[in-house]
């Protein structure tokens, strides 16, 4: 049957996830870092996903497509019920997960000295002025907010001689992209590290600064280190 349902552009999906967590019928999914749209008979063509998309990715079609099936929907959630780790229940960053760092005893702990290696302030993305003194001649981390909680040692490894810009896509739901490049393109800019977590809704960042990176056009050694929600380098 020809019916209105949903159409989803990959290229601007950043993989927030926003979408998937609003679809009430779970006819959304991350996979690969994007949204996809999974069964057409879980999508209802009332749009609940349309405002959540940051990047104006999801529109409204008119194409053939299976009739939304009610009853297919209510078995879909039941199993997303008994199975809490269903691949497609959403967002995979809103997956809980219990985390088991080491235990010391009292006899063990050592207390170095510590300290912070925040060069600047505001740290918060959408906050800090474009032309700020403190980017000429700066290394850029660019993180995501979460990555301070799951890796220890965050101000040492990557914040030490750095100015840092944090920010989280799903939550900020802006496209970091613009700023960034004003950032890039109007500073003398030496080099940018990103650390993200693991989970798809970073992507968002990364891309950002891909982004922005490639409008500004200037060439800038800048790599990627993604962290785990245990607090591991994944990849550097």
């Amino acid at each position: 049957m020809i019916r209105k349902i949903i159409s989803i552009d990959e290229e601007k999906c950043n993989g927030c996830g926003a979408c998937a967590a609003a679809c009430h019928e779970g006819a959304i999914g991350m996979v690969d870092g994007k949204a996809k749209l999974l069964r057409d008979d879980y999508c209802d063509g009332l749009g609940d996903c349309l405002p959540a998309c940051p990047t104006g990715a999801i529109t409204f079609v008119e194409r053939e497509a299976a009739a939304y099936d009610e009853h297919a929907v209510m078995e879909n959630k039941k199993k997303q019920v008994s199975n809490a780790c269903s691949t497609h229940a959403g967002c995979p960053g809103h997956q809980a997960k219990k985390l088991n760092p080491l235990a010391y005893s009292a006899s063990e702990i050592v207390h170095p000295e510590v300290s912070s290696q925040l060069g600047q302030w505001p740290c918060q993305l959408k906050l800090v002025p474009v032309n700020a003194p403190y980017f000429d001649g700066a290394k850029l981390l660019i993180a995501a907010d979460c990555t301070a909680f799951a890796y220890a040692n965050l101000h040492n490894d990557f914040m030490k001689g750095k100015i840092t810009l944090i920010g989280c896509p799903k939550l900020d739901s802006v496209d970091y992209s613009e700023k960034l490049t004003e950032i890039i393109s109007r500073n003398r800019i030496q080099s940018v590290t990103i650390v993200r977590m693991e989970v798809p809704c970073c992507g968002g960042l990364e891309n950002a600064v891909k982004k922005a990176l490639q409008y500004s056009g200037k060439f800038i050694p800048w790599q990627v280190v993604t962290i785990s929600v245990d607090g591991k380098i994944l990849e550097s």
